[in-house]
């Protein structure tokens, strides 16, 4: 059997252990995979891995062989699923991989904006506290996460922890999700109640045509003066446009590439889940079909 994967690099495969995916077959990795390689690449594959390279209707129909596409992560807006079920080929994604790593990373955000400590010791280092006259010097007065309100757009694995989370920290925890998720830790209401109530709104939902760009000018409106926005899911669930696209230079705004998700024990847990998808599929009990 050949395992094509697409975009190595993205997992960057050399830290993992990829001996579960060896043993079921072949094994061709791919750095990279420009969009228009995309169709020599799945030729002759039985099983075609991708983080972020697109499968287009175009690319699948000359996938003869095809008898899988695994998505290496849990949002799989990557691949067009509809055509790939209109010709038998099941989608598998790897649910909740990295609900713990996302939820350290929403909470380590969270702490930087309410306490300001790698501002602080930058400003430090310049002299500030030795030039202040007081024993105590701060420049923003640090914020208490205790009975504050924590919105969760998103009620899932990850939202569901990062729930949990909050009620550790004493705060009261709102949910919104589309669908009733018995689970979530929290008291799940509409998402205008959600928006208008919350201190802290944390985003883990996937990014859909429906929910594109829903963080906008008309529902930034409807939230609290000084809100905080943590969005740990999509770039794309969020307008820049509308905020006027200073993300780069806002001094309130904090950056990372695209890397809450990327521990080790994420990754390898990426590869295990994946590997019982294939074998899933070889025997005719498919497991993480989103299609």
């Amino acid at each position: 059997m050949q395992i094509v994967v697409l975009d190595a690099k993205t997992l960057k495969v050399e830290e993992l252990d990829l001996s579960p995916w060896r043993a079921l077959g072949t094994l061709s990795l791919y750095d990279r995979t420009d969009p228009a390689l995309v169709p020599q690449r799945l030729r002759g594959a039985d099983v075609v891995l991708t983080n972020k390279v697109k499968l287009s209707a175009d690319a699948l129909k000359g996938a003869a062989s095809l008898k899988m596409i695994g998505v290496l992560a849990t949002g799989y807006d990557v691949v067009d699923v509809k055509a790939a079920r209109a010709l038998g080929i099941p989608v598998c994604n790897v649910p909740g991989y990295a609900a713990g790593g996302v939820t350290e990373s929403v909470f380590g955000f969270l702490l930087e904006m309410t306490r300001r400590t790698y501002q602080s010791t930058a400003r430090i280092r310049q002299g500030a506290w030795t030039a202040c006259p007081e024993f105590c010097w701060w420049e923003r007065t640090p914020m208490a996460l205790e009975g504050k309100t924590l919105g969760v757009v998103g009620c899932g694995a990850i939202g569901s922890r990062v729930a949990a989370v909050g009620l550790a920290f004493g705060m009261r925890v709102l949910g919104y999700a589309r669908h009733e998720h018995p689970a979530f830790p929290g008291k799940q209401v509409p998402l205008e109640e959600l928006l208008a109530a919350s201190d802290v709104i944390s985003l883990h939902c996937p990014a859909t045509a429906e929910n594109m760009g829903f963080i906008n000018a008309e529902t930034i409106a409807q939230m609290k003066d000084g809100v905080l926005l943590i969005n740990t899911a999509r770039g794309s669930l969020v307008n820049e446009i509308d905020i006027h696209n200073p993300l780069l230079k806002a001094p309130n705004c904090y950056l990372t590439g695209h890397s809450a998700w990327a521990t080790v024990e994420a990754r390898q847990k990426i590869v295990d889940v994946t590997a019982d998808s294939i074998r899933g599929v070889l025997e005719g009990k498919p497991v993480n079909v989103v299609n």
